[in-house]
């Protein structure tokens, strides 16, 4: 996965990049994370990658980003999850969420 800056989080913060596998392109998932994410005022990305698996990054406050990724377990009305691997990441992304261009 990317690499990404290291600075500091605030106190009760982290950031954790994801990798979600199952039928994920093609089914609104990129931009149903970025409701998600928005909703919970998350910082960071999701994009798609070549593989056939979804990216994102989730920046903020520990509750929210582990509520955010227990959300990815299910994804969206079409989506089929069949696995989220999720991993520490350092630093912050500027505010806000986006979706990136494909990997």
């Amino acid at each position: 996965m990317s690499d990404q800056p290291t600075s500091p989080l605030p106190a009760g913060h982290k950031a954790e990049r994801v990798r979600i596998a199952g039928r994920v392109q093609g089914v609104w998932y990129r931009a149903w994370t970025v409701e998600q994410a928005e909703a919970r005022e998350l910082n960071g990305w999701v994009r798609n990658r070549q593989d056939g698996t979804v990216e994102a990054l989730f920046v903020g406050p520990a509750d929210k980003v582990d509520d955010m990724i227990a959300a990815c377990h299910r994804g969206p009305e079409h989506a089929r999850v069949e696995s989220v691997v999720r991993e520490a990441a350092q630093g912050i992304v500027g505010d806000g969420f986006r979706q990136l261009p494909d990997a």
